[in-house]
């Protein structure tokens, strides 16, 4: 009798039982939280890369995007850390600036910017300033000698918008009226249209990638004053960089580190995206290979190109280092961002 049973248990525990055996992801739904209004970059790439990713996760599950617009993305930030369940059936699409917010000891935020779980994300982009080309500030000199500083729209604080113009005012001495509480980029382009702001500080790789711009372009709408990054962008030959104008107006040591700093932002790329802390490894591990596989699929290539994107993985262990590296900054530094953005 005591056979039968010992031989029982043995069939009990090595049978495979089929639900158990099913990949983690099988028959869920995973949803991609973007911290911008539908239609904005931020969006675009969410839907772009949604069907891709889940092609690639075992069991194919649906995907669903949930825009949740809000503090340049903050609100979207905070859910997902400290609401969203750490099941890795949540993933934020949030702006790549945001741990400014957390450096400055905000109390808005509700994160921890290196804890995070990361995934991926697309391209690192480079900084830039258009200004409306009606206006009388043609160069980024007729900023400086303004008697009446331009008008420029932002999200938040933590975002391109914002920092961009401050870092020109602090290192150039180029002024900026900054007019916040726009939802999205889609606002701030669309009060520019009606004249009530000048100015809009993102990135190249949005400005070249989706109306209104190429509509802009073609009619000599706006023009770009100044771009960020190590070397011009060849489809901006003409538009000094950020270093350049440093050069040419002889900036401090100090405030060069300050510029290193937070444009340094760019390394995390056009659409940081994460999920929860605690996401257990092997499905933090999958939603990595996953999105890899995803942003280098020819067929999502070729999508991308068609929006005027050109992509390029920056792996989630990429970003889980980067993430604790950018956090990390001396009191001198934080004091410096502090004076620059700080409330």
């Amino acid at each position: 009798m005591k056979k039968i049973i010992f031989w029982f248990l043995v069939f009990l525990v090595w049978v495979p039982d089929g639900r158990a055996q099913a990949p983690y992801f099988e028959g869920k739904t995973i949803r991609i939280v973007v911290g911008y209004p539908a239609g904005s970059a931020h969006d675009q790439w969410g839907r772009l890369i949604a069907p891709y990713l889940t092609k690639f996760i075992p069991g194919n599950p649906n995907a669903i995007i949930q825009n949740m617009a809000g503090a340049g993305s903050m609100v979207a930030a905070n859910y997902i850390y400290g609401v969203a369940k750490p099941d890795g059936l949540s993933l934020g699409i949030v702006n790549a600036a945001l741990y400014f917010d957390q450096l400055l000891a905000r109390k808005e935020v509700q994160f921890d910017w290196p804890k995070f779980a990361w995934i991926g994300s697309s391209t690192p982009t480079n900084a830039m300033l258009y200004m409306w080309a009606s206006t009388p500030y043609k160069t980024i000199h007729d900023v400086r000698t303004a008697a009446v500083p331009p008008k420029c729209g932002a999200t938040g604080t933590g975002n391109t918008g914002y920092y961009l113009p401050k870092l020109l005012e602090e290192a150039i001495g180029a002024k900026f009226n900054i007019v916040m509480g726009y939802q999205g980029g889609a606002d701030i382009d669309l009060a520019a249209e009606k004249g009530e702001v000048h100015c809009r500080a993102f990135t190249t790789t949005v400005f070249f990638a989706r109306e209104p711009f190429h509509t802009w372009r073609k009619n000599g709408l706006v023009r770009v004053l100044v771009q960020a990054g190590n070397k011009r962008e060849e489809r901006l030959p003409d538009v000094p960089t950020f270093n350049e104008l440093m050069d040419q107006y002889q900036t401090s040591e100090s405030n060069r580190r300050l510029a290193t700093v937070m444009l340094g932002s760019g390394g995390f790329g056009s659409a940081p995206t994460l999920s929860s802390p605690g996401v257990h490894e092997e499905q933090l591990k999958t939603l990595r290979a996953a999105y890899a596989k995803a942003i280098n699929h020819p067929d999502l290539i070729g999508e991308a190109r068609k929006k005027g994107l050109e992509p390029e993985l920056i792996s989630g262990e990429e970003l889980q280092v980067l993430a604790k590296e950018v956090i990390v900054q001396p009191s001198e530094v934080i004091a410096r961002i502090k004076k620059l953005i700080g409330k």
